[in-house]
């Protein structure tokens, strides 16, 4: 089946994608990366996304559904697709379901991890990553990994983006822009939101469970 996968900003959504992406042997569909590199071909439509890209311009819908079309016409991503930042609005996801329609397939679950404000200002406002190694770890609640973490406490750097302005900003401006999408998907009987503050286990379970179905 298909999926949509919504959450705000630390929320882990990109960590449980990556999950179902090596479990369920999924397609983890980014509208960002098809502009990219659709943009990379010496392509009308690649120069199109290119010049709009370049000026810092919004790229319609029509191209992005062409990008749509053009990847459900691969049958390696049939019923395989875990859609990643599209729909944006009410409009995108009706075309969504134009688009699905014409290849004889539909979304089969609408997932939300949904999280508080404050919990996704601990998980951000704590983050720290390797800088040799890249482990990602929170000073909120992994303070017994981070005293035994092998490269030494001295190397654990916070992101220059991870301050509380920016936090908010980017929790606000999501949950906001993106209210009238989840009561669209929310009336279907194929929505399922997960408390986002679980562990990560816990809500890879959770999903699992959905994809059993």
């Amino acid at each position: 089946m298909n999926i949509i996968l919504f959450g705000p900003p630390g929320a882990g959504k990109g960590t449980q994608a990556q999950f179902i992406v090596k479990k369920h042997n999924y397609f983890q569909l980014s509208t960002g990366n098809l502009l990219r590199d659709e943009a990379k071909f010496n392509t009308p439509l690649g120069s199109q996304i290119e010049n709009l890209i370049s000026n810092g311009e919004f790229v319609k819908d029509e191209i992005v559904n062409t990008l749509m079309r053009k990847c459900l016409n691969n049958l390696k991503f049939r019923d395989r697709i875990i859609f990643d930042g599209y729909p944006r609005n009410i409009e995108q996801a009706k075309n969504l379901e134009v688009i699905l329609a014409e290849f004889k397939q539909d979304i089969g679950h609408t997932i939300f991890l949904n999280v508080s404000k404050k919990t996704i200002e601990k998980r951000i406002m704590g983050r720290v990553t390797c800088e040799k190694c890249n482990m990602t770890f929170n000073e909120y609640f992994n303070k017994d990994q981070i005293d035994l973490h092998p490269c030494g406490i001295k190397h654990l750097k916070k992101r220059k983006d991870d301050n509380l302005d920016v936090v908010i900003a980017r929790y606000d401006i999501y949950m906001k822009s993106t209210k009238p999408i989840l009561d669209y998907y929310s009336k279907k009987t194929n929505f399922t939101e997960i408390d986002g503050s679980l562990e990560i286990e816990q809500i890879t379970s959770k999903i699992n469970d959905i994809l059993k179905v």
